[in-house]
């Protein structure tokens, strides 16, 4: 038996429909610029390859919950997305066997503090604050793969306080899940409890204190949040 100098923390995870059993998670990975119109919106270039970017395990938040409104920002963003979450390890996987690796699928919000991303973009500098800080990866009940199947197509949405803001297909996925699965085991040893959040399509906005976010992708679940005062 190994003893700690302190107290092992709590293990992250994510709830699972329909069920009292939890998902733990091992790694977020977060794929940016993959609906095409989101990347015009940002003024990128939409042929660019794949990249991701990370957020810790514990930035997990479940559906339901306010988050309070995050320190070093005044332009916090909201990012409905797909998430993959992986249930059997795997390196440099073909893309004909990627889907193989996926246990199931939920729905996430990948918060952001844009005005920390700006200014990191223009100084060349990791987006690490800008993305990976405490509660920034909301993420909703996971469906198993083996009941939803591998979504290529369906409804993609998130409204503020009932207000429409972002509405795709995930048929408009520039590299869809498998390349994403595929892509992201080049680089690192994929493993069961690691999270994919694949990305995200146009209308991407703030959010203020007291606001309501509510999105979800067809046939996967939903999710609901609420900002609310800093801490």
């Amino acid at each position: 038996m190994t003893d700690f100098v302190l107290p092992l923390p709590p293990t992250p995870s994510v709830a699972v429909a329909s069920s009292t059993e939890r998902f733990a998670v091992r790694r977020i990975f977060c794929v940016g610029r993959n609906y095409a119109a989101h990347v015009r919106e940002l003024g990128n270039d939409e042929r660019d390859p794949p990249f991701f970017f990370t957020k810790p395990a514990d930035a997990v938040v479940d559906s339901g919950a306010e988050i309070p409104y995050p320190p070093l920002t005044a332009n916090l963003h909201h990012e409905i997305e797909l998430v993959a979450a992986i249930g059997k390890p795997g390196f440099r996987i073909p893309r004909d066997k990627a889907l193989d690796h996926v246990w199931g699928y939920g729905v996430g919000i990948d918060l952001t503090r844009r005005d920390l991303q700006d200014e990191a973009k223009k100084m060349a500098r990791p987006w690490d604050w800008s993305k990976a800080f405490d509660r920034s990866a909301p993420c909703g009940p996971l469906i198993p793969a083996a009941k939803s199947g591998h979504p290529q197509k369906g409804r993609i949405w998130l409204t503020v306080n009932g207000e429409a803001r972002q509405d795709g297909d995930l048929s408009e996925l520039i590299w869809p899940i498998a390349d994403i699965v595929s892509a992201c085991s080049e680089a690192v040893e994929l493993q069961p409890g690691d999270l994919i959040f694949t990305g995200t399509p146009a209308g991407v906005g703030a959010v203020l204190a007291g606001d309501t976010m509510a999105g979800g992708v067809d046939g996967i679940g939903t999710i609901e949040i609420t900002i609310g005062q800093p801490k």
